[in-house]
């Protein structure tokens, strides 16, 4: 089965036409994503690689593909607008690539989400990835920017703040023989629409994956809140890792949301809170997937 995404989901492609969305849209079709629609303002008409119609408005691509998730590769200053524009076209995934937004913006953004059917991954985060089945895990669905061909079809699931920790833990499974249901990065602003607990409680209900990777790194809680949960509802076994370990107090390090202000954002307390919860904590980014092959009992 996998999450939120797979082989069947209609994937459309806001600013199909920038370098940025143009190249990633390419790397999803070659995947084996079924890219059924760009959209850029004013290019409506267009084809994206000879096939892919382009449409001037989300609305208009839904309407007439039936796309139900969209990738969004818009500049800031518009990537709030871009993600309302998808809500309001009943857009069920909304996946945001798009790093710098301003903070005003995604409140209003999370305030619009409540009580919208749409989900938001991101925005600032590498996507989603949930493997085919064939040659290489082809004919799968990807959208947003993770390497493709790292991924492995398998019973493993990944929800990381980190796009190149995501790939460092597919890489090491994928090695080591182990597929992935679906993968994850829900991105480390800390204004953001899917948080760790939100992506734990659907791998916990998805038969396909027995064993779950979560990444996280200093700032904020929400390490903290998925592995209280984890504690009491799920039973499947869970390796996770912080990074951040020497960040020093009130300095942001990388994301937006990666800064320590409170005791429980360290990523020592982190580390302590997940091995309170039974969440074996692997020590560096290189033990991830073996510290999940312990607890699994593999």
């Amino acid at each position: 089965m996998a999450i939120l995404i797979d082989e069947n989901t209609k994937v459309l492609v806001q600013g199909i036409t920038g370098s940025f969305g143009a190249r990633h849209a390419q790397l999803s079709l070659q995947y084996g994503t079924k890219l059924v629609a760009g959209v850029t303002p004013g290019k409506g008409g267009q084809k994206f690689e000879n096939t892919v119609p382009i449409f001037d408005t989300v609305s208009q691509a839904v309407r007439e593909t039936g796309a139900t998730a969209s990738a969004i590769f818009v500049p800031p200053p518009f990537a709030a607008d871009a993600i309302l524009e998808a809500m309001d076209a009943g857009v069920e995934l909304i996946v945001c690539i798009t790093e710098g937004i301003p903070v005003m913006d995604m409140m209003r953004v999370k305030s619009a989400l409540q009580g919208s059917k749409s989900r938001l991954i991101g925005p600032n985060c590498p996507g989603l990835v949930t493997p085919g089945r064939g040659e290489k895990s082809h004919g799968g669905c990807r959208i947003g920017i993770a390497p493709g061909y790292i991924h492995k079809r398998g019973n493993v699931g990944v929800v990381s703040r980190s796009g190149t920790l995501t790939y460092e833990a597919v890489f090491q499974l994928t090695q080591m023989g182990y597929g992935q249901s679906t993968c994850v990065g829900i991105g480390g602003d800390p204004i953001n629409g899917t948080n760790h607990l939100d992506v734990l409680k659907m791998f916990n209900e998805d038969p396909e994956t027995e064993a779950i990777i979560m990444i996280g790194e200093i700032g904020g809680n929400a390490e903290a809140e998925a592995a209280r949960w984890a504690k009491d509802n799920c039973k499947k076994p869970i390796a996770g890792f912080i990074a951040g370990a020497t960040a020093p107090p009130g300095r942001r390090m990388g994301h937006a949301g990666a800064i320590v202000g409170g005791e429980e954002d360290t990523a020592a307390a982190k580390k302590k809170i997940l091995a309170e919860c039974g969440i074996a904590v692997a020590e560096t980014p290189s033990d991830m997937a073996s510290t999940l092959m312990t607890r699994w009992g593999k």
